[in-house]
């Protein structure tokens, strides 16, 4: 009885052993060439992309626009070891798929893999068309894809995501972990096995949508205005940045030229600086748009006022340097606001010059000079200034009126929005919150505005930055009905900013204007820097294309005049 029952036993150990070996037999010999297909296949062009990544938005006054979705993509694929006859798949796959007969015949014939990549972004009546033909070993597979409906629009602030399915460059770039979602990355794949998904669950890693801050209607204003000047001024390059002076809040942040992220690998074999945003990753010297920097300083310390004056000779000499005005102009005695108005050099110098020099460089640390702003964008840089950190006299002449001392376009803007939020520096951001339904919830832990100047000092500094717009140099910034606060600023591009390893400036130029409206009760500040324009100065380039962008804002907005025309 005993020895039946282990007889037993020992049958059905054999019986299931035979199945095994068989289903093993089945898999790894009758069918061994198809399942390695499909595994070269997730390993060559399946990669681990995030199906649920989440959206990214934009606002159009009120309400939210899509500028970043997922899309499935099906595309056709084959194993070209398993097909006997190529040329019978060439001649019927070459009319639907849309390529020449003897290219994909070429293309199948010398490739022996089990995975070949025919077509992508396949119609839907392309796959009707091959799914009727019923061809061995031709297969159609779906991926999920990143879509940007808005082409070029904000492109540099949103960046791309590559072939492997990471952010790059931008939004997508710094907030990748947060769009894929904490759970990890999945996919779903249809092809000739099914469904293949990564995880307990379809869809169990779902991401993060985002809202940013950006206008979609003042984006493109930007944009279209950067372009349209372009063709007048001749520069190669140029940004715009508009801000919410009292909540930090980025309304646009243009970069030209631009580039299409949707085809972001056309632009592989060209200069990859078309893929950054010189808001944040180039640093220039500002020229005399820090001159405002400057004064506040001064005043601030009590060493100035805005009726201060001194006699201008036209030219200072520190030690064997010497420093002179724009075009060498002698202005004789001068105050303070008039060294704004007429962006006189060794005005700004005498300035500095009024307080001690560690005093003058830790207000340039509080206004930022040294330090990021923390936009939460990919790739910001910064400038330490060691140059200037050196503490030699022309390093503290010469950046008295903002030659001398690097910061991106970001770092200039922030600090004139502390003239227009009353002395107090925001802290400035692109991201809005984390889409929550039809409702938007907001980041915690922003960051604290911090007070770098006093408010007399700051309406002061308005003051003066409104005597510039109404008699100054900045002139043709004015906009009829509204008081204009701002500054223009001309800087000699160096050498070494050129790439040409060689001490000195060239004859090239930045042109910058930085302004607010209404100038006492300020709704937006926007920076305009060009990349040296055929014009002589700011004044000729950079105010014209901020006239036209607060006339614009103002008109969106429904900001009532604050002045008679």
């Amino acid at each position: 009885m005993k020895n039946a029952r282990l007889n037993f036993v020992y049958a059905v150990i054999l019986l299931f052993s035979a199945i095994i070996i068989s289903r093993l037999a089945y898999l790894q010999i009758l069918n061994g060439e198809r399942y390695l297909a499909w595994a070269k296949g997730q390993q060559e062009i399946f990669q681990p992309i995030s199906g649920s990544r989440g959206e990214i938005f934009l606002f159009d006054k009120d309400n939210l626009v899509l500028s970043a979705i997922n899309k499935s993509s099906k595309y056709c694929y084959a194993s070209p070891r398993l097909i006997s006859d190529k040329k019978d798949v060439a001649e019927k796959l070459s009319l639907i798929l849309e390529i020449s007969e003897e290219s994909l015949l070429e293309k199948i014939e010398n490739n022996d893999s089990l995975f070949l990549l025919l077509k992508k972004d396949l119609t839907e009546e392309q796959i009707g068309q091959i799914v009727e033909l019923d061809l061995k070993n031709i297969h159609i597979g779906e991926d999920i894809v990143r879509l940007y409906p808005n082409d070029t629009l904000a492109s540099d602030v949103l960046g791309f995501v590559n072939q492997d399915s990471k952010g790059q460059y931008g939004v997508e770039g710094y907030w990748n972990d947060i769009l894929i979602g904490k759970d990890g990355w999945q996919r779903i794949e249809h092809g000739p096995f099914g469904k293949f998904f990564q995880g307990d669950s379809e869809l169990s890693a779902k991401g993060t949508d985002l809202v940013l801050t950006i206008d979609k209607n003042i984006q493109s204003q930007a944009e279209k205005l950067l372009e349209k000047f372009s063709k007048e001024f001749k520069y190669k390059s140029a940004q715009m940045i508009a801000v919410d002076p009292k909540t930090g809040r980025i309304l646009a942040m243009a970069d030209f030229p631009s580039f299409n992220p949707n085809n972001y690998q056309d632009y592989g074999s060209g200069d990859l600086e078309i893929l950054q945003n010189k808001n944040i990753q180039a640093l220039y010297e500002p020229g005399s748009v820090f001159k405002a920097v400057t004064m506040a300083a001064g005043i601030n310390e009590g060493k100035l006022t805005p009726e201060t004056t001194y006699i201008d000779k036209g030219y200072i000499q520190i030690l064997d340097k010497r420093i002179d005005n724009y075009e060498d102009r002698v202005w004789g005695k001068s105050t303070m606001t008039e060294v704004l108005e007429k962006s006189i050099n060794t005005g700004a110098v005498f300035a500095q010059s009024q307080i001690d020099n560690n005093v003058f460089t830790d207000y340039l640390k509080r206004f930022g000079v040294f330090e990021k702003t923390g936009i939460g964008l990919q790739g910001e840089v910064y400038s330490e200034n060691k140059e200037f950190k050196k503490g030699w006299a022309i390093n503290f002449a010469t950046a008295a009126f903002g030659q001398g001392i690097e910061m991106t376009p970001l770092q200039v803007i922030r600090t004139y929005c502390v003239f227009a939020n009353h002395g107090s520096m925001p802290q400035l951001y692109l991201v809005e919150g984390v889409r929550d339904g039809d409702k938007v919830q907001p980041l915690e832990n922003r960051g604290e505005p911090r007070q770098v100047i006093s408010k007399d000092t700051a309406d002061q500094i308005v003051k003066m930055l409104v005597s510039v717009a109404e008699i100054g140099y900045s002139k043709p910034a004015r906009v009829d009905g509204y008081y204009i606060a701002g500054k223009t600023g001309s800087s000699q591009i160096s050498f070494s900013a050129l790439g040409i390893n060689k001490s000195g400036y060239s004859d090239q130029t930045w042109q910058t204007f930085v302004g607010f409206a209404p100038a006492f009760d300020p709704k937006f500040v926007i920076l305009v820097k060009l990349d040296n324009p055929a014009t002589r100065s700011a004044n000729e380039s950079a105010t014209l294309i901020f006239k036209e962008m607060a006339k614009y804002i103002l008109d969106y907005y429904q900001i009532p005049p604050d002045k008679e025309i």
